[in-house]
């Protein structure tokens, strides 16, 4: 699993989100950019860091951050989680693993003593300019807007 770093250009993507509209990086350009990964919407943690995400979004608005919530979930599934939440942000269908290869969170984890292949909960903070800022691989779902913050 090649993860992009800090410092790295976000090379660009096209996917799309849970109402079938297209997201391209190309869309944030001249703005910061919150990008979460999850492992499936509507699973406890995920659903805590979406909401966490959800309930200071004004406060990330108001900092400049755009939100992007991504999952290899399916358009229905993802529209479901948003509208059973309410978030304000598109949550990327990413059945295909566009960007969840081109930012490298696909890989082996370790889970009641099994290991299998799936998304890692990283969050990557992107610049106007599409370089990585920061990466948070050791997201905290209850305080995730801290984390992005501090």
């Amino acid at each position: 699993m090649k993860t992009l770093k800090q410092g790295d250009t976000v090379p660009n993507f096209e996917v799309f989100d849970e109402q079938g509209n297209v997201v391209k990086l190309s869309d944030y350009k001249g703005k910061k950019l919150v990008v979460f990964f999850y492992p499936a919407a509507n699973t406890p943690t995920c659903t805590v860091e979406a909401c966490n995400l959800r309930d200071n979004y004004k406060v990330l608005a108001d900092a400049g951050y755009e939100i992007l919530g991504v999952s290899a979930d399916t358009q229905r599934k993802q529209s479901n989680f948003k509208k059973k939440f309410n978030f304000q942000y598109p949550l990327i269908a990413d059945v295909d693993k566009i960007m969840i290869n081109t930012f490298g969170v696909w890989g082996p984890k370790k889970f009641m003593g099994r290991t299998f292949d799936g998304i890692h909960r990283i969050t990557f903070v992107i610049d106007e300019n599409g370089v990585v800022e920061r990466v948070i691989d050791n997201v905290k779902a209850k305080v995730h807007t801290d984390q992005i913050l501090e």
